[in-house]
């Protein structure tokens, strides 16, 4: 295994940095590429306003302004799914935040690439431009419009596309194929620069190179980095099977829209029945939806609903494990999270280097199960894959320390409650007054959706997840009774073998059966397409779509070998 990781004139192997994030370069085209979705946020909320402050302080109170008209809101828009909620006090999510990092830790069954595939697909769902701006900063229109759409259409890899002046750093002069990022050369042989194994990065010198990508919360860390360095070899991959004779416009559209439906349909068929249960799949998909913007236009734009951005969608957190067998390089848990943050230029410093090394190139053999594609010959080496933690309460240690480039933190909220990221995601549903677990159970349930709403002694007690012992009594009385939604979602899990069921499954269907309906390219609207670039007829998954992108190569699909 290579231990050097970094220049001679930096530690040896840094993990996450406990400084400041630096001032980041300003991006003309979009937010500064320092800014993460765990920093500072709004929420635009239709009929509503803008609630600003994270609720994080006892100094950050929550604003609320006056509702903005509809055609001069962001481009962005949230909406609620369901009623307003309690706000729960700072004093009950700071304990139940600790319980959720001090509970046990379980594998579950579900190949650890999903969990950054679900990150991935997460910033292509959801962003709001207005989390780059403090609160009375001014803010221009064309900042707003960064904001992108709540729809699954890869706008975080395509931007507003080549003809677009701000997006047109994102494309070679063909405008037809996207940039991709040179690794930087530790050795010779299997450690050599390797040109499409990083995101494409724009800097000079040596010092660490911010990321060339639609959405740098991509460059979060190394495993969402490396996912998306893969769409956009899954993009020039199909571009490369076109005519060369179609002009670069028609040739372009034809590309993402090919793109666009194949991701979908593995979101459909692949990604969501292994997180939720498939029965609820079944039903939205081929009844409807009955709970979220029933009825809409399906041309029209969908909102976002925050039940999903803030609590049913953060399932994922769970899902992180505290270290992986990355690679050759890194095997046997060597590849820890905070040097997958680290390697990162968001959430680290890239290690010093002015690109992602290559030592640290992912092994996809290690993350996905290619022999459930009859693919046995790209197995990784015994005992070297990894699965994501089990679905349910309990979150890794190292998240209860968030590295402070991943949420702007400051100095001083390094090892404090702010910089755990369970307490971030019950602050910010507070802050909102999202509806509890129990008012979504009765919102359902009016909506004609069968949900068996869970006892109190299965939210206190759970299945081997986070212990509530340290609440008072009184406390867990008020949780209980009013369980945050995020937490409600993880105990359905938890009691469901690890798959979301009950309201937290009808919440993500129905939102991502929104964000396919209302796309530009749409499997929901187009329900005669069926995929071409899988190996087997009528399937792709998202090993399929790994081996396409990366020209059905064991060598390129692990690039370092045993």
């Amino acid at each position: 295994m290579t231990t050097t990781s970094t220049p001679t004139t930096t530690p040896a192997v840094p993990g996450p940095r406990s400084g400041p994030d630096p001032v980041p370069e300003k991006d003309p085209s979009g937010p500064p590429s320092g800014h993460t979705h765990h920093a500072r946020e709004k929420f635009h909320i239709e009929g509503e306003g803008t609630f600003d402050g994270t609720g994080l302080s006892d100094s950050a109170p929550v604003v609320l302004a006056a509702p903005t008209p509809r055609a001069a809101a962001p481009a962005f828009r949230f909406s609620r799914m369901g009623p307003r909620g309690r706000r729960l006090s700072r004093g009950i999510n700071s304990k139940v935040a600790r319980a959720m990092v001090d509970g046990p830790r379980r594998d579950g069954t579900i190949p650890a690439g999903y969990t950054y595939l679900g990150q991935f697909v997460d910033h292509d769902l959801t962003f709001d431009a207005t989390t780059t701006v403090e609160l009375g900063e001014a803010i221009s229109p064309a900042e707003l419009l960064q904001g992108r759409s709540p729809t699954l259409d890869l706008d975080s890899v395509y931007g507003f596309g080549p003809a677009d002046e701000g997006s047109r750093r994102l494309y070679e002069d063909d405008r037809v194929h996207l940039k991709v990022g040179t690794t930087t050369r530790l050795g010779s042989g299997r450690l050599r620069a390797r040109v499409g194994f990083d995101v494409p990065r724009v800097g000079a010198g040596q010092a660490p190179r911010r990321a060339n990508i639609a959405d740098a919360r991509n460059d979060e860390n190394l495993a969402v980095a490396q996912h998306h360095a893969a769409f956009i070899r899954f993009h020039n991959r199909i571009v490369d099977g076109l005519p060369n004779a179609l002009p670069a416009g028609e040739r372009f559209r034809r590309a993402r829209r090919r793109a666009v439906l194949h991701y979908q349909w593995m979101l459909k068929s692949d990604y969501l029945p292994r997180i939720v249960d498939p029965a609820i799949i079944t039903d939205v998909f081929t009844r409807g939806r009955k709970v979220f913007e029933v009825g809409a236009d399906p041309f029209s734009m969908p909102t976002m609903p925050v039940e999903f951005s803030v609590a049913a969608f953060r399932l994922g957190h769970s899902m992180i494990r505290e270290a992986y067998d990355w690679n050759a390089e890194f095997p046997s848990g060597s590849g820890s999270l905070g040097l997958l943050f680290a390697f990162s230029r968001t959430g680290g410093d890239l290690g010093g280097f002015p690109t992602l090394p290559s030592n640290w190139i992912a092994d996809w053999r290690r993350l996905y199960r290619f022999s459930q594609i009859d693919r046995p010959d790209l197995n990784p080496p015994r005992g070297e894959f990894n699965l994501a933690r089990r679905i349910d309460t309990s979150m890794a240690d190292p998240l209860s320390d968030l590295p402070l480039g991943t949420f702007g933190g400051k100095p001083g909220d390094a090892g404090k409650i702010q910089a755990n990221l369970a307490f971030r995601n019950l602050a910010r549903a507070s802050m909102l007054r999202l509806a509890s677990g129990q008012q979504m159970v009765d919102l359902m349930r009016a909506r004609g959706v069968n949900v068996t709403e869970l006892t109190t002694a299965q939210l206190r007690d759970g299945a081997d997840g986070a212990v509530l012992s340290s609440l008072t009594p009184a406390e867990r009385s008020t949780f209980l009774t009013n369980t945050p939604l995020w937490f409600y979602v993880l105990r359905e899990a938890e009691l469901n073998n690890g798959r979301l069921t009950g309201v937290g499954g009808r919440i993500v269907a129905e939102t991502f059966h929104r964000a396919m309906e209302g796309s530009t390219h749409s499997i929901v609207r187009s329900d005669d397409f069926r995929p071409l670039l899988g190996q087997v007829a009528n399937r792709f998954r998202m090993t399929d779509l790994l081996v396409f992108a990366f020209e059905n190569k064991e060598e390129l699909l692990a690039p370092l070998g045993d």
